[in-house]
Formats: C-alpha cells, sequence, structure tokens
C-alpha cells in the first residue's frame, strides 16, 4: 500500500485530470478496505490539528444528519468499521449518535482509530466491541470539560481546598480567590458531567465489549483508570495501545494483519491531505461514496 508521500504523489497525478483528486484516492481506499472486510466502513475525520481553533470541528448534534445519510441504503446485517479522528465533543451529542448507531447495527460495531481519539472520541470507542489501535495510536481520558477546564479538576481543586482549610484555616483568603472564580453551582454541574460520562461508558462497556454480567468490576476499573484526573494528569493526556490493553479495553493490534494495517494507513493518509490541502474540516463518509464533508467559511474582508 501506498506511505504517506505515495498517497499524495497519487492525489496529485489524479488532479491532472479530474477535479475531485483528493475525494477519488480516499474512496478509492475505502473501498478496498470494504472489500478486505465485506464490512460497512464510516469515517469520521476532524480537521482539528490542520485547522486549530477553527469551530465545527468536535463532535456535535449536526453529525447524526451526516450519519443518518452515510448509513441510509446500507445492508446493516454486515455491521459497521468506524474509523474515528477526532478531539472528542459534547457529551450529550456523543451519548445520542451512539444510540443511534446501536439502533442501526446493534452492538456489531468495530473502530479504529489510525491516530487519535480523544475525550467523547474515546467514549465512543468504548461502545465498540473491539478496537483497532497501532503503534501510533492514541484515545485520552473521559473527563468532561467546561470551557476548557476539567471538571474533575475542578472537583479536586475544591478537595484540596477544603482539606487545607481545615488543617490551616489561615490559609481561606488564598482559597477564597482561587474558589471565587467559579458560580455557586459551577461544583455540581462538574459532579454531574463526570457522573454522566462515567455511566454512559460503563453502560456501553457492559452492553458490547464486555456481555458478561461477571465483567461488571472490570468495566467499572476501565471507566475509573480513564476519568481519574489524578492518575491521568490531563485532558490531553495520550494513551497508547499497551495502555489501554493494560487499563483492561479490548484492543487489537493493526500489526497483527498487515494488509489490513496497510489499508487503515492509507485510508487515514488520504483524509489528513484532504484536511491539510483544503478547507475541508470534517468529513463523514461510507465506503460507498457518500459523504457530508463541511468545509470552513471564508470571511472576506
Amino acid at each position: 500500500m501506498p506511505n504517506w508521500n505515495k498517497v499524495l504523489d497519487e492525489i496529485n497525478e489524479a488532479s491532472l485530470t479530474r477535479r475531485d483528486s483528493f475525494d477519488f484516492v480516499r474512496r478509492k481506499y475505502l473501498n478496498q478496505l470494504f472489500e478486505k472486510r465485506n464490512r460497512n466502513v464510516i469515517c469520521y475525520y476532524s480537521g482539528w490539528l490542520q485547522k486549530p481553533g477553527i469551530q465545527g470541528v468536535e463532535i456535535n448534534d449536526n453529525d447524526k444528519n451526516a450519519f443518518m445519510a452515510a448509513i441510509h441504503g446500507l445492508d446493516r446485517d454486515k455491521g459497521l468499521d468506524l474509523i474515528l479522528h477526532t478531539p472528542g465533543g459534547q457529551v450529550a451529542a456523543t451519548e445520542s449518535l451512539v444510540d443511534y448507531l446501536r439502533k442501526m447495527f446493534g452492538t456489531n460495531i468495530e473502530v479504529f482509530i489510525p491516530q487519535i481519539a480523544m475525550s467523547a472520541g474515546t467514549m465512543i470507542a468504548c461502545s465498540a466491541r473491539k478496537i483497532y489501535m497501532g503503534k501510533q495510536s492514541n484515545i485520552g481520558p473521559i473527563d468532561p470539560q467546561f470551557g476548557g477546564i476539567s471538571a474533575p479538576a475542578v472537583i479536586e481543586e475544591f478537595e484540596r481546598a477544603s482539606e487545607e482549610i481545615k488543617k490551616d484555616p489561615s490559609r481561606i483568603p488564598l482559597w477564597q480567590v482561587i474558589i471565587g472564580k467559579y458560580h455557586p453551582t459551577f461544583l455540581l454541574s462538574c459532579e454531574n458531567a463526570r457522573e454522566w460520562s462515567k455511566e454512559i461508558v460503563l453502560s456501553w462497556l457492559t452492553s458490547g465489549m464486555f456481555e458478561n454480567p461477571q465483567e461488571l468490576k472490570h468495566c467499572q476499573n476501565i471507566v475509573n483508570e480513564l476519568s481519574d484526573h489524578k492518575k491521568t494528569k490531563a485532558h490531553v493526556r495520550h494513551i497508547s495501545s499497551d495502555e489501554a490493553k493494560r487499563i483492561g479495553l479490548t484492543i487489537v493490534d493493526l500489526e497483527e494483519d498487515p494488509e489490513l494495517q496497510d489499508l487503515v494507513l492509507t485510508v487515514h493518509h488520504a483524509y489528513i491531505h484532504t484536511l491539510s490541502n483544503t478547507a475541508t474540516i470534517k468529513i463523514v463518509e461510507n465506503h460507498a461514496g457518500l459523504a457530508n464533508i463541511l468545509r470552513a467559511q471564508i470571511t472576506k474582508p
């Protein structure tokens, strides 16, 4: 299979005779992946790395329409291979999207992470029966965020303030300055958001990846590992395939099947080239070539 540079060469060569060279090359390899696995393939790609700070790259409720279009007409008995590349996004939208995918394919969903699926992307991956990762792949913590602030970190900060004030009341003025920046219901909102995320992922793990009731404790341990801010330290922490295995997730090494690995990475390269070299900021696309493509809005001066 072509590597990064060869995929770009192929796109440039195709551009000499056709205007849709990026689409043409992506869909060529998507179809090959479908033929290899005989399973429906849908790619969900975000361009947050190529276009940092731009709005619309996160998981949101608009994605449901894109997935509805991508799934329409597919033979759902073939299951779904979902290729994810996303920074995450809204918990409510993520819960709704997984609920829809489960209604369409049941638990016959397998997730591929060629590079990164963080936060809510990790939550989606946990709804699958297995996750394919390579040595270069990463998932992330599932701690919810409020305006870029980690909800578990806020809870941890309040707990620390409480403990320090109990031991030394003279620290009250210091903590008043820090805690005073939060509105009165912020702590409760953070606690609810943290528990909501944990409950969602636990329910998905126990109904998909681990359906044996005896594995409930195992699933709870996975959720605790992914949501424990004291362990992960930062919301942007990158969790490797080896660490994901240690946590207890069902991880399949892409390297076990070199042909599959080459196909998945070639598809990935084709999407990244599209995101890097066009105005595209998000793509939801199936193996049959039906795509919903979101492009950046260019504001004229």
